[in-house]
C-alpha cells in the first residue's frame, strides 16, 4: 500500500513540475509577443509623427519654390515654368511611391521572433 501511494506523489509531482513547465513556456512566448506588439507600435508612431513632419515641411517648402520660380519667370516663360515643375513633382512622386512599395515590402515580418520561437518549440516536441 506504500508503494502506491508514493507512486501516485511521484505521478502527482510529475504532473505538477508538468504544468508549470507548459506555463512557463506559455508565459515566455506571451511575454515574447507583448515586447513585439510593443515595439511595433512604438515604431509606427515614430514613423507616423515624422512622415506627417516631413511632408507638413517639404510640402510648404515645394509650394514656396514654385511660387518663386513662376514668379521669376511670369513675364517671360510662365507656361512652360509652369509645365516643367509640374512634370518634374510628379516624376519625383513616382519615383517616391516606387521607393516605398520597395520599403514596406523589406520590412519584417510582425511577430516573427514569437513565430520563431513557437516553431523551434514545435521542432524540439516532434524530435523527442
Amino acid at each position: 500500500m506504500a508503494e502506491k501511494s508514493g507512486h501516485a506523489e511521484g505521478l502527482l509531482d510529475s504532473l505538477r513540475n508538468l504544468a508549470t513547465t507548459f506555463v512557463a513556456i506559455v508565459q515566455t512566448r506571451l511575454e515574447i509577443f507583448a515586447s513585439e506588439v510593443d515595439e511595433q507600435r512604438a515604431l509606427l508612431a515614430r514613423v507616423a509623427v515624422l512622415a506627417v513632419l516631413a511632408a507638413f515641411g517639404l510640402g510648404l517648402a515645394v509650394v514656396l519654390i514654385v511660387l518663386f520660380i513662376v514668379v521669376l519667370f511670369w513675364d517671360t516663360n510662365r507656361l512652360l515654368t509652369i509645365g516643367v515643375l509640374a512634370g518634374f513633382f510628379g516624376a519625383v512622386g513616382v519615383v517616391s511611391l516606387l521607393m516605398l512599395r520597395a520599403a514596406v515590402g523589406q520590412r519584417p515580418r510582425l511577430l516573427s521572433a514569437t513565430l520563431a520561437e513557437l516553431r523551434r518549440d514545435r521542432e524540439k516536441l516532434e524530435r523527442k
